[in-house]
């Protein structure tokens, strides 16, 4: 989702887990000498969950088969950059803000905390000169030995500028007349005309890969990356390193195979035409399709309805494609093509009874068009499951357009994406996202958009989602009877936060209710480009309406967040005009605001109830209203419904002097940054 806004005179695990958790070793050092004088082991690297000790989020997220693991916290020659949370540099990407950077023949190290047989690195190296990304090798070794190298690439890295992006990093602005944080201005309305310095607001810089070791290393082995001699890449940053101990391949014997139907696994040929014939033989003689290991080459869709497809598994069968260009643009507007499983238009009636599972889509999506249809799975998809799947470098992971009905997405990977992981859009019904992990996205990690044709009854619930460079983690657009449950979301950078709650971008009307229960968000509440004010975790906006549906906020934890835990805002041109209100919170713990629990920035109400809340950083509640500011206070009421404990350096956050609709604003309160999390 695009994510523009507007202000006064501006526009536009398991438990388990945390017994291997350990002290880190400080990088570039080993533990202090022994008293024999020799020096004792490294400690191990710390297992973490968005870089956070497992047991903060336990039942929270994704339960996943890999352990991460962060670079900051392993030993190594190289430099430890960040904590920073500074939009357009590499620690504000990064998962726990920090990460390694490595020179040319510098390396980070890892001790393995149990037994793996597959890695995944996630990266950074740089950008060419004029954009379009480099080559770099990456030196994988065990236990000192069994060197592989890795090729790491930022091809599908480095955007630049504003919205929809550019990957110049010499180009001049996209939109001279649209407010400009840097130069407060809007440059076309500006004698002189002000410049920019190139490349503007870099992002999106980091990638992820993947590597089969072979064989499987035993717990406490030490897995080495290093940047060799000689590299072309001026620096490596290494963010994290996932470990996993992977089974074999899947097989499935009674099936049309894809190879009996002329598909090449070593992906030399364009195998499209060969999953046709296979889907058309299985739906005529009631069969799953079977792709087995291999990478096939699928430069366009493949439409499915009616048809189950099972890979080996998403670390042994890849479908991988080029994306293509029209030689005219198509009906819904598509200038490209590219490798993904499509359901028929809804128009057309859409596609029942599909079933995805045990294969990676790997796409060749470098910029952001969102007229472009070269998503991983598209189209109307209904009573129907994708499982297991990784989806890797397409506009969208999934974004499936209704009406449809009963579409179960789970244990699937959708990582660096150029626009959204996943989203319901349009008329979309009792779906489901579920255990997921979503990573690296450039616009919101999991949304569901009402847009003209209401959401009914969808849940997102325990997927685990991590540093979208662009809006949010969570989204929701409108909708009826929605529910948001278990799920950890980590690191968002700009433009939007943790969850939010909108009535924007010609979404329906919140209607029903909306349950946002037992779920994790950390280092959120971001800052806000257009409105250079801090966000928070979980916020509410009316731009286009109303939000009155009743809002349930129970059981949350807001952890170490950078402004608010929570923000009602509206935006500016409406403030008089739209309201939030019928929201409840309960059972809510906040551990860590760099300013208040609550920024209230609109007009309507909220109950609280059982919200404890410590390292609050400015005024629990920051009450703003309307910014009216009428004699008779605010145009916001917060009501206290009793067990609302704790507070910061201003005393107790919902404070016995404090009415429900007390005047406290501070228009941009000082930030006080909180310590890290802890148990509670």
């Amino acid at each position: 989702m695009r994510n523009s806004v507007s202000w006064p005179g501006r526009r536009r695990a398991p438990r388990a887990l945390a017994v291997v958790l350990a002290v880190a070793v400080v990088a570039g050092t080993g533990s202090a000498a022994s008293a024999h004088g020799r020096p004792p082991a490294p400690a191990p690297t710390p297992v973490t969950r968005a870089a956070l000790d497992p047991a903060l989020v336990e039942g929270r997220g994704a339960s996943v088969g890999f352990l991460e693991q962060e670079a900051e916290s392993a030993v190594t020659t190289g430099t430890v950059i960040g904590p920073d949370r500074t939009a357009y540099t590499l620690p504000a990407e990064a998962s726990g803000r920090s990460a390694v950077k490595l020179l040319p023949g510098q390396y980070v190290e890892f001790t393995l905390p149990k037994a793996a047989n597959a890695l995944t690195v996630r990266y950074s190296i740089p950008d060419s000169a004029t954009g379009g990304g480099i080559t770099a090798p990456l030196d994988v070794t065990v236990n000192g030995s069994g060197k592989r190298t890795m090729t790491l690439t930022s091809q599908y890295s480095w955007l630049y500028n504003q919205y929809p992006f550019s990957n110049d990093p010499n180009a001049g602005l996209l939109h001279p007349d649209w407010w400009i944080t840097e130069c407060a201005c809007v440059p076309a309305q500006t004698t002189p005309t002000p410049t920019v310095t190139t490349p503007f607001r870099p992002m999106h810089f980091y990638d992820e890969q993947r590597l089969l070791l072979g064989k499987t290393y035993k717990a406490g082995s030490t897995v080495r990356l290093t940047a060799p001699p000689g590299t072309n890449a001026a620096w490596t940053v290494i963010d994290l390193l996932d470990s996993e101990q992977v089974g074999p391949p899947h097989v499935r014997l009674k099936a049309a195979n894809v190879l009996l139907f002329g598909a090449d696994p070593f992906g030399r040929k364009d195998s499209a035409q060969a999953f046709d014939k296979a889907i058309a033989f299985a739906q005529k003689k009631d069969l799953p399709v079977y792709v087995p290991p291999g990478v096939y080459q699928v430069n366009r869709h493949i439409i499915v309805d009616d048809v189950t497809i099972e890979g080996a598994g998403s670390w042994y069968t890849t479908i991988k494609g080029r994306e293509v260009a029209l030689p005219a643009p198509a009906p819904d507007g598509s200038v490209h093509t590219g490798v993904g499983f499509y359901g028929k238009d809804a128009s057309e009636g859409g596609s029942s009874n599909v079933h995805l599972s045990g294969f990676a889509i790997q796409g060749d999506v470098r910029e952001r068009i969102d007229t472009d249809q070269v998503n991983g799975i598209g189209g109307a998809l209904s009573d129907s499951t994708i499982d297991g799947l990784y989806i890797q470098h397409t506009k969208v992971g999934v974004w499936v357009d209704g009406p449809m009905d009963n579409l179960v997405v789970t244990n699937s990977y959708l990582v660096d994406q150029i626009a959204d992981g996943l989203n319901f859009h349009t008329g979309v019904t009792n779906s489901v996202a579920s255990n997921n992990v979503v990573r690296n996205t450039g616009d919101d990690g999991l949304a569901m958009w009402a847009e003209k044709t209401t959401n009914s009854g969808n849940r997102f619930e325990n997927n685990t989602v991590q540093t979208p460079t662009l809006a949010n983690g969570i989204a929701i657009y409108g909708g009826h009877d929605t529910t948001l449950v278990g799920n950890l979301v980590a690191d968002p950078v700009r433009e939007g936060s943790g969850i939010q709650v909108g009535s924007r971008f010609g979404a329906e009307p919140f209607t029903g209710s909306l349950w946002i229960t037992d779920n994790t968000t950390v280092r959120a509440g971001t800052y806000e480009l257009n409105w250079n004010i801090g966000l928070g975790a979980i916020w509410f906006y009316a731009l286009q309406g109303d939000i009155d549906a009743d809002v349930q906020v129970v059981g949350d934890h807001f952890l170490d967040s950078t402004y608010n835990a929570i923000m009602v805002v509206a935006d500016w041109p409406v403030k008089d005009l739209y309201s939030v209100t019928n929201l409840h919170f309960r059972d809510i713990r906040v551990d860590g605001t760099g300013t208040s629990v609550l920024s209230a920035r609109a007009a309507g109400s909220a109950t609280f109830e059982n919200v404890d809340a410590r390292n609050v950083g400015a005024v629990g509640i920051n009450n703003c209203g309307s910014f009216n500011f009428p004699p008779t206070g605010s145009e916001w009421s917060s009501v206290d419904l009793g067990g609302n404990d704790g507070g910061g350096t201003t005393g107790p956050w919902f404070g016995a002097w404090q009415l429900p609709n007390t005047i406290t604003c501070d228009d941009r309160p000082p930030v006080v940054a909180p310590p890290a999390p802890s148990a509670w």
